[in-house]
């Protein structure tokens, strides 16, 4: 142990990790984790950080032994060892959204929605409930394991994902005052990595807003920048529109995104209508965007930026012209990264075939230009399950459903 991280893990002995659960059963393991991340062996550290993504996080649940690790992790973001700073920032950001809140709610996210419903299936909501499975059983083995469950819920805990995420998110919301000095830190990646996870905590807007913008204006490394002036727009109130509005004239073309999105996002509220001409210089400039590839990215949307201008897209508010928009999601939807799942495929494939099909392959002729990029992505896609994933969609616009006849179809007509 490396003694000038000692001070980090004050109190990591005295908390019941064996009375604590995560994806894989008791939590004893957690704490050498953590205690590793702190150690001098590379490997080591790199197992610890693997192990607590797999555990703790585990395919975005969260578990009773989340919320408690999260103090621990956001001591060594701030102070630990080099090499696991930024790790421990990635995984606090995991515990506090989750993959799901950060490539689907490109608004930023509705905590006062997420706590309504988290309070209706709480464990003082639940208790009655286990406690009448104990009542009602009969045999002693299903009495015994009715027993058990009750008493798990009775010391705070609740079986439901929306509960134990948000006791996550609410560790690292406590965090945050100590998380931000990292803004000033001397590591870019570290004040992206800050940045980022402030932009889903509107109950601390008061005081990440002006700290935000502050970034936006003097940073020199332009993700940094850009993730700030998005999280500024996710965060603020609509009067943020006047500061956010010159950098729709920035140099850099992934500060004018930025800009853009996080104007579109302000003219959704209620507070006040932004102006018609500025919400449609922000709509022309993400038409742009959707034109060309991003040579750097951000966080948002797990760094597809194309998905997260259509996503944007879809939370316009009455008045952009529907031809502008329609034309921008041609243009966005076939550079939309695949994801592991196959859905953003899927729903390019239903936005860009949004009219029906003969039920025999129409011709590569009469496809628009974004149909014909998007057929051809997939035929020359290296993994093929992107194509069985969304098949039966293929097959029902009476469209090639296999990689082998993609690449025919494309093929021929690409060499014609």
């Amino acid at each position: 142990m490396i003694n000038e991280y000692e001070k980090l893990l004050a109190g990591l002995d005295d908390v019941n990790w064996a009375g604590l659960d995560h994806a894989y059963g008791s939590a004893t393991d957690v704490p050498g984790h953590i205690r590793a991340l702190c150690g001098s062996d590379d490997e080591a550290r790199k197992q610890a950080s693997n192990s607590l993504s797999n555990s703790i996080f585990h395919q975005g649940s969260r578990y009773p032994a989340s919320p408690v690790a999260v103090p621990f992790l956001a001591r060594i973001a701030v102070a630990g060892p080099a090499a696991v700073r930024e790790d421990a920032m990635w995984l606090l950001t995991r515990l506090a959204v989750d993959w799901h809140d950060e490539y689907d709610v490109t608004t930023g996210i509705n905590v006062s929605g997420w706590r309504a419903a988290a309070a209706e299936v709480g464990p003082e909501e639940l208790l009655p409930w286990y406690e009448e499975q104990v009542a009602a059983a009969t045999e002693a083995d299903k009495r015994a394991q009715a027993q058990e469950l009750r008493d798990w819920v009775a010391a705070g805990n609740s079986p439901d994902s929306r509960w134990s995420a948000l006791q996550s998110y609410d560790a690292v919301l406590a965090e945050l005052p100590g998380l931000l000095v990292l803004l000033d830190d001397a590591d870019a990646s570290l004040r992206t990595r800050i940045a980022y996870l402030l932009a889903w905590f509107p109950e601390f807007s008061a005081t990440s807003l002006p700290r935000l913008l502050s970034l936006a204006e003097r940073e020199e490394d332009p993700v940094t920048a850009a993730t700030a002036l998005l999280a500024a727009g996710l965060l603020g109130p609509a009067s943020t529109a006047g500061e956010i509005t010159p950098y729709l004239d920035a140099a850099d073309p992934l500060m004018r995104w930025s800009a853009a999105t996080a104007l579109i996002r302000l003219a959704a509220l209620d507070e006040a209508p932004l102006d018609p001409g500025l919400l449609g210089q922000a709509i022309s400039e993400l038409a742009a965007a959707a034109r060309r590839p991003f040579d750097r990215v951000t966080d948002y949307c797990e760094g597809d930026l194309h998905a997260h201008i259509e996503r944007t897209l879809h939370a316009l508010p009455p008045g952009a012209d529907p031809a502008v928009v329609r034309k921008t999601l041609d243009a966005c939807l076939p550079r939309i990264v695949w994801d592991y799942y196959g859905s953003r495929t899927r729903r390019a494939i239903a936005e860009l075939f949004h009219a029906p099909q003969p039920h025999s392959a129409p011709r590569y002729a009469d496809l628009t230009t974004a149909q014909q990029q998007l057929l051809g992505d997939l035929a020359g896609h290296r993994h093929a399950w992107l194509i069985r994933s969304s098949a039966d969609r293929l097959r029902e616009l009476g469209l090639p459903h296999t990689q082998e006849a993609l690449q025919t179809f494309v093929g021929a007509h690409r060499t014609a």
